[in-house]
Order: structure tokens, then sequence, then C-alpha cells
């Protein structure tokens, strides 16, 4: 491959703003009750940070990329190639954070951000490195699954907290936070991976 292949390469890549679009639809729709359903311009306009009019331009020029299905008043779903895209920045993003966890020793606390920086920062190769050194694990330090280079992922069925049957005894296998202050109050009252709770 001459220099000049390896040029066009790395410009076709999406951009940092694009795969983030991509995890966001990604993330919501698995958020939601319908896991392959449209996700509102609004929700990944809060999600993101961004005004609903940046949404919505990204949303068409993303269709006419071929990476999401958007229509007016419906929302924004993935296509193939947008999911395939999403899963792999998330694969990035999630073996990132296992691995500043466990061999460089941050706190999960501090993971999320560090990872949402550098994932569009790594190559192919790095993340794969990561991925042999970590003895390509299945989940996240949040307990969220890793998608596997073949961009297969292993959902799993588990209940929150809310749903358990009270005196049941059950152990954390995810922890959600919707923000770092969030999840240290969890890690504070002991709510940990393999925690046994009742």
């Amino acid at each position: 491959m001459s220099d000049k292949d390896t040029a066009k390469d790395t410009s076709a890549a999406p951009s940092a703003a694009v795969e983030n679009f991509l995890k966001a639809v990604y993330t919501l729709q698995q958020a939601g009750s319908e896991p392959t359903g449209p996700v509102s311009t609004n929700a990944l306009s809060e999600h993101l940070g961004v005004t609903a009019p940046s949404i919505t331009d990204m949303a068409q020029r993303m269709t006419a990329a071929g990476m999401v299905d958007y229509k007016r008043y419906r929302g924004v779903t993935l296509t193939q190639a947008g999911e395939t895209v999403a899963l792999k920045v998330l694969r990035r993003h999630r073996l990132i954070e296992l691995y500043l966890v466990v061999e460089l020793g941050y706190e999960l606390r501090d993971v999320h951000d560090e990872a949402e920086r550098l994932e569009h920062a790594v190559s192919d190769r790095f993340i794969e490195a990561i991925a042999r050194k970590l003895g390509d694990p299945a989940i996240d330090p949040h307990g969220d699954p890793i998608p596997s280079a073949d961009g297969s992922i292993t959902k799993r069925a588990l209940l929150s907290l809310a749903e358990l049957p009270e005196g049941l005894p059950a152990e954390v296998s995810r922890l959600k936070a919707d923000s770092a202050e969030m999840l240290q109050y969890m890690l504070d009252r002991g709510f940990r991976l393999g925690a046994r709770v009742q």
C-alpha cells in the first residue's frame, strides 16, 4: 500500500463528530423501549449537548451518507453501515475504559471522559493490542458489553435494583450512572461489579 493509499484511507475515516453522533444514536436506541426504534432529535440534542438544528443538520448529512435514516417528526435510526461504525467506536471506548482501570490504575469515575477523548485518536491496531493485553474481555469496567472485533455484541438481560424483588440476593453486574458524581455516589455506598446486594 502506498503513502497515497494510506492517506486516502485516513481521510475516509469518519470525523469525531460523526462517530459521536452515531454512537449516541446507538446508545439511545439501546436505552429505549424499542432497541431499534427511532431516537428523537431532542434526545440526541440533550445527550450530545448541541442544538436541535445542529442535530437535524447532522441527521440529514448522515442520511445522505447512508449512515442513518432520518424522518422529520419521527427521529433517527441507524442503518447497517451506521451501526457498524457505532459499534466500532463503542468497542474502542469500552476497551480504553477497561485498560485505563486495569493497567493504569484510573478510578472508575474518571475513565469515561478520558475514553471520550482517546477513542477518536487511536488506531485499530492499538485497540486490538489493548484487547489482546486484556484477554479479549467481554465487559467494560461499568459492566457494559464490549462489541467484538467483528462487530457483534452480546446483550445481557439484567434487572435494575428497582426491579429486584425485596429480600432477593443478587450480584451487581452493571453500574449505570448519568454522571461521574452519580457513579461516585454509588461507589461510595459499596456498589461495585460483583458486589452482593439484597
